[in-house]
């Protein structure tokens, strides 16, 4: 079969994006087209490699599919790509100047789920949040057009943050996995087993243990929030759809402790208006504020 010309790819990518009803999906609405359109590719990239290990097709091996990814990146650097994704990533990557080792550092981050099923400390498990959450900012970054250099530790405090609302919001869901991403010190400090998350067991040291991992998930965002202040108007202007998105995973965050840290039941979520709400007030929030300093 004769690989997709770069429209078709472009095509495939924004329609696997919109079917997603990803919160990535809401954050897009208000950048201009052809960013938009990079943010779809990319969306479309980190699902199709994250399905990899999460959700492998019947008789493949992820290890195999992800080193397949790793050449196909190379391929696509060096003008020769196969997939979809790529396809239409390659030009996205060289108008907008995108690392290929920022995409090989997220497919590090993937390999590390058929790895490890267990962190031992913070410390161990904020590289895996980096590779598979902050990388991804940096990538935007590249797409939003920021400039300040002091932007990456936005990016990379953002990331871990939305990487840990993650892993609160589906204790339960990775239970079921058998993996467990909540650090095994944290779980020893507060007196909970594993074998207590296994069966899914809601008591007061649990409750401690998830109030824990929440206030960490704050500090992440409040580091974020302290940079970005300190960034320009144009630059603050161009994370529009990151600050949506932190708008949105941090509403995630707070029905997580308002529901008092329910995550053995349905996944905690958004409903795709309540997102267009936040959506629209950042967007309304950012051209108030703009508008305001624009007359000082």
């Amino acid at each position: 079969m004769e690989p997709m010309t770069q429209e078709e790819a472009h095509a495939y990518c924004t329609a696997k994006t919109k079917a997603s009803g990803s919160n990535f999906y809401y954050s897009l609405f208000f950048l201009p087209r052809f960013r938009r359109e990079a943010m779809y590719t990319v969306y479309a990239f980190c699902h199709e490699v994250d399905d990899t290990v999460d959700h492998p097709p019947p008789g493949t091996n992820p290890r195999e599919q992800l080193s397949q990814w790793r050449q196909e990146i190379k391929a696509m650097y060096q003008g020769t790509p196969k997939y979809p994704a790529t396809i239409s990533l390659a030009a996205h990557a060289r108008n907008l100047n995108i690392p290929e080792s920022y995409l090989q550092e997220l497919v590090t981050g993937m390999e590390m789920d058929l790895m490890n099923t267990r962190y031992a400390t913070f410390d161990d498990l904020y590289p895996y949040c980096y590779r598979v959450a902050s990388i991804v900012g940096l990538i935007c970054l590249k797409v939003f057009g920021t400039q300040d250099p002091r932007a990456k530790d936005y990016a990379i405090n953002l990331g871990v943050a939305f990487q840990l609302t993650n892993i609160l919001r589906d204790v339960g869901a990775d239970a079921n996995r058998q993996r467990i991403y909540l650090p095994q010190e944290d779980l020893a400090h507060f007196d909970y087993s594993e074998q207590q998350l296994f069966e899914k067991k809601e008591s007061a040291q649990f409750l401690e243990l998830m109030k824990f991992q929440a206030k960490r998930a704050h500090e992440f965002y409040a580091k974020a929030q302290a940079i970005y202040e300190t960034l320009s108007r144009k630059d603050r202007q161009s994370l529009l759809a990151a600050e949506i998105m932190r708008g949105v995973y941090f509403r995630i965050l707070t029905r997580i402790q308002t529901s008092n840290y329910a995550v053995f039941g349905p996944r905690i979520s958004l409903s795709p208006a309540h997102r267009i709400l936040i959506a629209l007030y950042t967007w309304l929030r950012h051209s108030l504020i703009n508008r305001l300093t624009s007359q000082l």
